[in-house]
């Protein structure tokens, strides 16, 4: 009696080009893990920089709402520096500012005081600044922009109607428009650029007509 005992397993090749193929489709899935978490990221930080504008807009018409003497200044007109002047108490609009001056809810209505008074501006570099204690001490300004944001500053900035001079029949309103583009990883070859538009409108708390 014969006994025919033929057990056939894996040969080498066989062997090499299972274990070549796993090798491929683990690489293949690695890379799209691995760019999945690098969208995700990118998502994470510009979500976190818009939160950061959202906080901003917010932060200003909350403020702009609850003061009052608005003054705007366009295009060619300077914000007061070095002295106090007692002229930033009077109220002035303005179609399309650069940076808005008011007192605070809080702040002493007196005109010969203005260094409690809130001041915010775009500058040249389309960023935004904002200062609680007057214009007067270029220290006082704090940027609220990250440095990932860069501001339009033709096609962004503070409508004020109905702020003066008097006699003003027109209970004061302020509009707030930033456009611009948030770049991220800046200066590098993942370069992303996102514009963005945000645009609000308040009035003044306080009957002002």
């Amino acid at each position: 009696m014969q006994n025919n005992n033929n057990k056939n397993g894996y040969t080498i090749i066989e062997t090499m080009i299972a274990v070549s193929l796993f090798l491929v489709i683990a690489i293949t899935g690695m890379g799209t893990l691995l760019n999945a978490n690098v969208l995700h990221n990118k998502s994470q930080n510009m979500r976190s920089i818009m939160d950061d504008l959202n906080f901003i807009m917010e932060d200003m018409s909350r403020n702009i709402r609850t003061g009052y003497s608005y003054r705007c200044f366009a295009s060619g007109q300077s914000i007061p520096t070095g002295s106090n002047d007692p002229t930033m108490d009077d109220p002035r609009s303005c179609a399309n500012g650069w940076a808005i001056a008011f007192e605070y809810a809080s702040g002493n209505s007196d005109p010969t005081v203005t260094n409690d008074q809130w001041v915010y501006y775009i500058d040249n570099t389309g960023k935004i600044f904002k200062s609680t204690q007057g214009p007067y001490i270029a220290s006082n300004f704090v940027q609220l922009t990250p440095d990932e944001v860069v501001i339009n500053t033709t096609a962004s900035g503070f409508s004020v109607l109905g702020a003066g001079p008097s006699p003003d029949q027109q209970q004061s309103f302020v509009s707030i428009r930033l456009v611009g583009t948030i770049t991220y990883k800046p200066g590098t070859s993942s370069s992303v650029v996102t514009p963005f538009s945000l645009q609000t409108s308040v009035s003044q708390r306080l009957i002002d007509i």
